[in-house]
Formats: C-alpha cells, structure tokens, sequence
C-alpha cells in the first residue's frame, strides 16, 4: 500500500479487538505518581497488533506514553518498515485522552496520513480520527 493510499476500512470487530487489548494493556501501565493509566493498541498494515501502556518516572519529563511505548513494540517485532494502519487508546480513568504532540508525530512517522487514531473524550464516547486531522501541519523531512 502506498503512502497515501486507504487502507480498508476497519470493521466493528477490529475496532473492538484493539480497544480490548488496549484496555487489557492499560492495566499494566506503570503510573504510580499520577495514577493515569493509559494502554494503546496499534494494528499494523499486516494485521499485526501490538500493544503498550504508560511507564511513568518520578521525572515525569521521562514518562513513556502508552502509544509511544506500542510503537515502539511494532519497531521491535517488524523493524523501520512497521506502518501503522490504526492506534486505538484508552484509559482506566474514564476520561479524554487524546494522543500527545509527540506522539501524533510518532503516530504519522510509522503511518499514513490516513492512519486512524481512536480515543475517549470528555463525554465517555470515543472519537474517530486520522493522524492528519489530528496534526495537520506535522513535520516532515525530505526522502520520507
């Protein structure tokens, strides 16, 4: 698939496979300090998923975002050619949570600009979204 081809759409079932194992992955968030925990789940071009959830550090300047830390699983299973075909988040919370500046760049630098992000909003639903949206005026470097 091309960079800027669409992927499939995404069915009801793989959008509740990925809020379920990132939900299972919220669990097991390290987040003694804020009490925030976080799981992310990312489906891969090839069906694959991975997951993570937020390790935080008492320099919080040094926290790993649940995301971060999935994309970093997808990296490690399938080295630089892992791209993003959707990232579901969530949170134990029940509150919004929408992906960080860093990690929509992240987000966007191993997918697409129709890469599908989900996550909670303020009102307990979820919010359906593409990377673009979401950061519209990301930065690139040449050759990508």
């Amino acid at each position: 698939m091309s960079q800027n081809e669409a992927p499939a759409a995404l069915s009801p079932a793989q959008i509740d496979d990925l809020r379920q194992r990132a939900l299972a992955a919220a669990t097991k968030a390290y987040a003694p300090y804020s009490g925030f925990r976080v799981g992310a789940a990312v489906l891969l071009d090839d069906d694959t998923v991975t997951t993570g959830c937020n390790v935080e550090n008492a320099s919080f300047r040094l926290t790993t975002c649940a995301e971060q830390s999935a994309i970093a699983a997808a990296v490690a299973l399938q080295g630089s050619t892992a791209r993003l075909r959707a990232v579901m988040i969530v949170n134990l919370n029940h509150t919004a949570s929408p992906p960080c500046g860093g990690c929509r760049q992240t987000i966007l630098e191993f997918g697409s600009p129709r890469t599908e992000v989900f996550f909670p909003a303020t009102d307990d639903s979820e919010i359906r979204s593409t990377i673009t949206d979401l950061l519209p005026h990301a930065f690139l470097l040449e050759g990508r």
